[in-house]
């Protein structure tokens, strides 16, 4: 997906008025919202340059509202069920993002696939983290999937999204051993460390700006590239 994000965008013309520097970040959740957290410890100590203007969740019970909720962060419940169709599901979500003035969407755990409603609307500025090296293993039960392959590596990707399920250009990756003795629950926490450390990292980045998309790759900046 190009847009802006082909070239990078936060990048600004030279005769353009100053932007602010915190970009508003809007995290869709369905669960526990464990990297939700991770997004809102990292802003709050200073790792990320961010601020988290409102958390959607589908589900109602979903454990990360909170987390939210103790952040002091705006949450809203939009449940799936209460609508005719995915789009218009998707456009809702995309109307209240915006309404939020949010630069960036942040997929933690959200169980549900987007569509045209919310990607043209955000082009080239919805991430989304997984627990796999894409592009082995996209889908669900990412994990289950590691170990019945019986592949010795694995860990989790950060995304753009795009209309192929788990297709987008890969921002971030972080590899994570598959033991023997491993399950999908002894696997699956292995690899929630490593995606609660590189979704940070990753939406810093995009951020950032200068990155552009090369066919199916993101290519950084040469100087945050190096780092």
């Amino acid at each position: 997906m190009c847009g802006r994000g082909s070239r990078g965008w936060f990048t600004s013309a030279p005769e353009a008025s100053p932007v602010p520097t915190t970009r508003t970040l809007g995290v869709l959740i369905s669960g526990r919202g464990s990297n939700l957290a991770a997004l809102i410890e990292a802003i709050g100590d200073g790792r990320l340059d961010a601020r988290i203007g409102l958390v959607i969740s589908n589900r109602p019970e979903a454990g990360g509202l909170e987390h939210a909720r103790r952040a002091g962060i705006e949450t809203l419940v939009l449940n799936h069920r209460d609508f005719t169709s995915r789009g218009d599901y998707d456009a809702r979500l995309a109307q209240e993002l915006r309404r939020r003035g949010v630069d960036l969407v942040c997929l933690a755990g959200f169980m549900r696939i987007v569509g045209p409603g919310l990607l043209d609307a955000f082009p080239g500025a919805v991430l989304n983290i997984h627990p796999s090296l894409l592009p082995a293993f996209p889908g669900v039960d990412a994990q289950r999937q590691a170990l019945e392959h019986g592949v010795r590596i694995s860990g989790a990707t950060v995304h753009l999204v795009t209309p192929e399920l788990d297709g987008g250009p890969i921002v971030v990756q972080s590899a994570v051993p598959v033991l023997d003795a491993d399950t999908v629950e002894s696997l699956t926490q292995r690899i929630l460390v490593e995606e609660h450390r590189i979704y940070p990292e990753a939406v810093g980045i995009v951020l950032g700006g200068g990155w552009r998309i090369e066919g199916r790759r993101f290519v950084r900046p040469l100087a945050a590239a190096a780092r």
